[in-house]
């Protein structure tokens, strides 16, 4: 079975003699992973917005479900967890308060910080949304078996990790 990653590269083998397969290798799993991943961001932001959520509402609401009950956090924390800045956290957060997807209250300990909390409203947005997406990527998945399954988490972990090391700008190859 083909698919256009397949297309991609018998193109560049034509277009450039001096390419071999073996040099290709990368493009043959890359260009399928960004392809893969685009096709889950776009599903996922439909899915998302079926529920009236953005993905950044998404990721906040879900760092707070994936805490300890009561599912509470700090502002600091959730920057941490979603990886933004304080203004940016500032604006999300008053925006799921306004909406009651979270409610604010002092820190019983520090009066400078507040805590974050997940509502019922939001618990329940976020839940509904959460199964959606599962479901769809369930379905995705399914088109392997378990022993694949196993093997593709311990071949991308490896690729994350690696790519994590990496330098930000390699030397290109020597064609």
């Amino acid at each position: 079975m083909d698919d256009e990653v397949d297309e991609i590269v018998a193109g560049w083998l034509d277009a450039r003699t001096s390419l071999t397969p073996q040099v290709l290798m990368p493009l043959h799993i890359l260009s399928r992973i960004h392809r893969i991943a685009q096709l889950a961001a776009d599903r996922r932001a439909a899915i998302f917005a079926e529920y009236e959520l953005g993905q950044h509402e998404f990721d906040v609401l879900a760092a707070l479900r994936r805490s300890p009950g009561p599912h509470e956090l700090t502002p600091g924390q959730l920057m941490e967890a979603t990886h933004v800045t304080s203004g940016t956290m500032t604006n999300r957060l008053d925006r799921l308060e306004r909406r009651q997807f979270v409610t604010r209250r002092s820190h019983p300990t520090d009066g400078r910080q507040s805590l974050i909390r997940l509502s019922p409203v939001g618990r329940r947005r976020l839940d509904a949304a959460m199964d959606s997406l599962l479901a769809w990527e369930h379905e995705l998945v399914a088109a392997l078996g378990q022993r694949e399954h196993a093997s593709l988490i311990r071949s991308l972990r490896t690729l994350l990790v690696a790519g994590a090391v990496l330098p930000e700008s390699p030397t290109p190859a020597s064609s």
